[in-house]
């Protein structure tokens, strides 16, 4: 096991880590279900579905063979001029579960690019019509990706400080939490103006952010004050779709349909890299034209990569079946009846909840924070006892795969529970 990581550490620059100081990485060597089998023997229950992706288990038989057949038969073709079956199929079984106002794929290979795209759509879209607008509404503490777009409209943190000059200007609503509703339509009322292009927003819950959580009737207001002005809406699911909230997407929760939604993370079922944004037929119609230069200039060089769109399938596939629909509400109401222990707790606070998403503040040491140093403590004492998760500073939070059992989920309950009696 060391000599791998040690191998790691020579050569490997990892995400989100100061090297100098982070301990070395832990060999993986395989997965099963919500498990993950170090090189030294030990066990860890995935219980943030790794970074939020997976939804089935690792290492699922039906994806790995529908992948394995996708690879016999074509495994990458050029997406500009050309076009394959397992893109199209995807394609058509996507729109028919998202809102229906939805009309257009278009692929990409992350999360973070899906929102580029979608950013892009938008102002050319106005551009195309001869009425440029530049200005874009967000969240604050909004988390959206790590390009540069992406970060523009993301809520700005030391993550981002050091490319703040190159970030384009953005107004930020505070999130409309509990208490806070009214307040934020009031600032969105003068936000709102027909010189912005575009109002992004995480529905329903804010990911990185700390899992904000908020009502589904106060994003349909801030949706209704936008549409007074023509504002495209973009919907960002590329954490909160496939089932995390406990409706296929966050959007079924909403009276009011975005006009472009972001799509990757669970959309494989955490096999391949694959981002996704549609859009409805306004907005493409308004790329339509003659004149070349209207055309959307973007793309990536494994844009709709066969293997990609063929583990998608698979996923939907498992997704759609009543024994995963049956499986996420069971564990929504076993993380529901969990919250209910957490409640007796005076070290928990702001307990939340949506679908298969459970979050929770230790009210430990400094204030809400990234870089609160309970993290740390938390993330080791639950390590070290196999349970992975990992905090959003001082926000514990679980997100598991579907395939999770209860007794897996009885056993995580237990090791937060002596967390708390030691913190």
């Amino acid at each position: 096991m060391n000599d791998l990581a040690e191998r790691d550490r020579a050569v490997v620059w990892h995400p989100f880590t100061q090297m100098q100081t982070a301990p070395l990485p832990v060999p993986i060597v395989r997965g099963e279900g919500s498990v993950l089998y170090g090189a030294d023997g030990r066990e860890y229950l995935d219980m943030i579905s790794s970074w939020w992706v997976n939804l089935h288990g690792h290492a699922h038989p039906h994806i790995a063979q529908r992948l394995s057949e996708q690879l016999n038969t074509l495994e990458h073709v050029i997406f500009a001029g050309f076009t394959h079956q397992p893109a199209v199929e995807l394609a058509e079984r996507l729109l028919a579960i998202l809102p229906p106002n939805q009309a257009k794929v278009f692929y990409s290979d992350n999360g973070s690019t899906a929102v580029e795209v979608a950013l892009k759509m938008a102002f050319q879209y106005w551009h195309n019509l001869g009425q440029p607008r530049r200005k874009v509404v967000a969240l604050e503490n909004a988390y959206h990706g790590d390009t540069f777009g992406a970060m523009a409209v993301g809520g700005r943190s030391a993550f981002s400080a050091p490319f703040a000059p190159f970030l384009f200007d953005v107004d930020f609503l505070p999130a409309p939490v509990a208490g806070q509703e009214q307040a934020v339509l009031e600032q969105a009322k003068e936000l709102f103006s027909d010189d912005v292009a575009a109002f992004i927003v995480e529905p329903l819950v804010q990911g990185s952010g700390g899992m904000i959580m908020y009502e589904p009737e106060t994003l349909d207001a801030l949706f209704s004050l936008a549409r007074q002005y023509g504002v495209l809406i973009i919907a960002d699911e590329v954490m909160t779709g496939f089932g995390r909230t406990g409706k296929l997407f966050a959007s079924d929760y909403l009276r009011e349909k975005a006009d472009l939604m972001c799509l990757s993370k669970g959309l494989t079922g955490g096999t391949m890299a694959l981002g996704v944004t549609t859009c409805t037929q306004a907005i493409y119609d308004a790329f339509l034209s003659t004149d070349k230069l209207r055309t959307l200039f973007h793309g990536h060089s494994f844009t709709a990569n066969p293997l990609a769109c063929a583990a998608a399938l698979a996923s939907m596939d498992l997704l759609l079946l009543d024994e995963t629909q049956v499986a996420i509400r069971r564990i929504a109401q076993k993380n529901s009846t969990f919250a209910q222990r957490l409640a007796t707790y005076s070290t928990v606070g702001n307990i939340r909840q949506r679908g298969t998403l459970l979050a929770f503040d230790l009210m430990v040491g400094e204030e809400t924070s990234y870089f609160n140093t309970i993290r740390d403590v938390a993330y080791d004492f639950l390590t070290a006892r196999g349970v992975l998760m990992r905090p959003l500073g001082n926000v514990l939070y679980l997100m598991p795969p579907y395939c999770t059992t209860d007794e897996q989920l009885d056993y995580t309950y237990q090791q937060i529970i002596d967390l708390l009696q030691t913190i």
